[in-house]
């Protein structure tokens, strides 16, 4: 698939096929051969000709009364996410969420592999957490770029993290995953991410809220 056709892909089909990717896992390790996008959206609750489109974007042909070959599906989604071929990626803030990152192990299920933490504090830097031994921050430009690491994972404190950004794309970074609550500025051909919990967490309120008046 080109990357013009796979630039098509809306960011609510993009959020919705790791759902998809980890149903049909679960799905083969049962014995299932084939999957359907009627049998998926019913799953996961979801609008069946959604799902169907989807499925579709990634260029997977199903069979007729049979569905998508379960290996044939499977490996579409990831090569169009590109979780095909492992991408390393930095972390540079190792504090209680760097830790909680660093710790999570389906990382490497989704395409990406942490291969180096830094730090700034000099009673973390030298320590091991979850088997990497923390790195000094000043280091972090130059090992990127001499590691051709792409992607930076931003957990550090709101007041350093543009100080931080501009660091991870002197080093060569090309994508920058910000956990932190500051918008970054940055040039054009870098891709920002942004997690903001206080977002979610405000969504998860409010249904709460609205479910609880019912």
């Amino acid at each position: 698939m080109s990357q013009l056709e796979r630039k098509t892909a809306g960011v609510p089909t993009l959020k919705r096929l790791p759902l998809y990717l980890r149903l049909l896992r679960k799905m083969k390790e049962n014995g299932e051969e084939y999957a359907s996008g009627t049998v998926v959206a019913k799953e996961l609750g979801l609008d069946p000709i959604v799902v169907r489109k989807d499925l579709a974007i990634t260029g997977a042909v199903g069979r007729p009364r049979l569905g998508f070959p379960m290996d044939e599906i499977i490996l579409a989604i990831e090569e169009f996410l590109g979780w095909s071929n492992t991408s390393d990626a930095i972390l540079v803030g190792v504090g209680s969420l760097g830790r909680a990152l660093l710790g999570y192990q389906g990382f490497e299920q989704h395409g990406m592999r942490i291969c180096a933490a830094f730090d700034s504090n000099p009673d973390i830097i030298g320590t091991e957490v979850h088997g990497k031994t923390i790195l000094d921050i000043n280091k972090m430009p130059e090992l990127a770029k001499r590691m051709h690491v792409q992607i930076g994972i931003l957990t550090v404190t709101a007041s350093v993290a543009q100080g931080v950004a501009n660091s991870m794309i002197e080093g060569g970074i090309r994508a920058i995953w910000n956990f932190t609550p500051t918008s970054l500025d940055v040039p054009k051909h870098v891709i920002l991410q942004r997690e903001e919990l206080a977002s979610s967490l405000a969504v998860l309120s409010h249904r709460l809220l609205v479910e609880g008046s019912r």
